[in-house]
């Protein structure tokens, strides 16, 4: 069975080394300004660091510069281009031909990976990137199954395929939105979208023989969110998908939680390994069960199984978890006392899971002991008050640094 590769997202060095220790095989990261993620909190240094540690432990980073430039950003563009043929990233991912033309001459020693904002829908676009110096395709998430099956049989035999599998989907064609800047005058195709797509919305009815009436319609606490999409989640499909021979798999959520990016690679990569040890076995039931708890909106398979999908709305808008949230992160083990960097109030008594990497099923507890972190006397309660508190706890299991604790609410 071909190798295939799970891509994580990665918004920072930290959640980088996350990602990689719950089983991402590689990370796609951007630079804080030339990437469609501008808050996400990447430097250069991080970046730096990211790159060299991911090549120490064999693992891959794709670097992401895939805006839409204006003029007046190719001077900084060419210098990331330069910067990046130092650092070896395993991959630059592009969208704007103008960009990709500058990589081809300041960076040509790193493959081209062509972003899905470049809308990749069919095998002649795939060939014209090709032959423009790109190696491997992102498709655009509108395309079905059929499509996919049909370029794979007839690409050329090193064009890599690429495709998402989870996360959040855009109310515009793959990401080629102008209603945040419309709307807040900030350019989702600079990287720094607004995401008016999530807001709630009041509507009004105009009767054409009394302009300027307005009745408001489809109305709760909220609006209505007319634009809002559920997330895309691909958990059953994992077998159709690892048969068609994609070469990577990716998960969308560069400003996700480390919670979120753990959770979300770990079950993917069991359900990818789990097939690929006993295919004839693969229940996609006890993998969406793990989803079920971390999910934020509804998820829907979009159009990969059936163009005609209309179940991809998510209407109520707001996200949500109703089952548990971030409890923690471990810092370091000592035995009987753990010391953990705590996200959320933690007291004595609360049911937490421990998420373990390469294992689907947590580990459950409940918090029985509590130290504080400075003075070593029991506490019943903390509170996440200043960033980086940490509490030392009782857990049942060793755990190793920067393994993920949720707490059940």
């Amino acid at each position: 069975m071909k190798e295939i590769e799970l891509l994580a997202p990665a918004g920072t060095f930290e959640k980088a080394k996350i990602a990689y220790l719950y089983g991402a095989d590689a990370v796609y990261c951007g630079t804080s300004s030339l990437s469609l993620r501008t808050r996400a909190d990447m430097k250069d240094d991080d970046l730096e660091k990211t790159i060299k540690y991911a090549h120490s432990i064999g693992k891959k980073v794709y670097v992401t510069l895939n805006i839409f430039a204006w003029d007046e950003k190719y001077e900084e563009i060419i210098e990331m281009a330069k910067k990046l043929e130092i650092l070896k990233p395993d991959g630059i991912i592009a969208a704007d031909g103008g960009v990709i033309e500058v990589l081809k001459q300041y960076s040509p020693s790193i493959s081209i990976n062509v972003s899905t904002q470049a809308n990749i829908v069919s095998l002649h676009d795939c060939n014209f990137w090709y032959k423009n110096g790109a190696k491997r395709m992102i498709m655009a998430r509108e395309m079905n199954k059929e499509q996919l099956k049909y370029i794979m049989a007839n690409k050329p035999k090193d064009m890599e395929i690429e495709i998402f599998i989870h996360g959040a989907i855009c109310f515009a064609y793959s990401g080629r939105c102008f209603l945040s800047d419309f709307l807040s005058c900030r350019s989702a195709n600079l990287g720094d979208c607004a995401q008016s797509c999530r807001w709630s919305y009041n509507l009004y009815a105009e009767e054409k023989n009394t302009p300027g009436e307005y009745m408001p319609i489809e109305t709760n606490e909220y609006g209505t969110s007319i634009f809002s999409s559920k997330d895309l989640c691909l958990i059953k499909e994992i077998p159709e998908i690892i048969e068609m021979g994609v070469d990577s798999l990716k998960i969308e959520g560069r400003l996700k939680t480390e919670y979120y990016v753990a959770s979300i690679v770990n079950i993917y990569r069991n359900a990818i390994d789990d097939y690929k040890r006993n295919p004839k076995e693969y229940d996609y039931t006890k993998y969406l069960k793990e989803i079920e708890k971390i999910k934020t909106r509804g998820l829907t398979t979009f159009y990969f199984n059936d163009r005609k999908n209309t179940d991809i709305q998510e209407y109520s808008g707001k996200q949500y978890n109703e089952q548990y949230q971030f409890g923690g992160k471990v810092v370091e083990y000592e035995g009987e006392k753990a010391i953990v960097d705590i996200r959320n109030r933690l007291q004595i008594g609360d049911t937490m899971e421990i998420i373990v990497p390469y294992k689907l099923e947590p580990v459950e507890f409940k918090i029985e002991k509590m130290w504080d972190i400075d003075t070593d006397k029991e506490i019943e309660a903390v509170s996440p008050g200043v960033k980086d508190q940490k509490v030392k706890m009782l857990l049942p299991i060793k755990c190793e640094k920067d393994w993920i604790i949720r707490r059940k609410k």
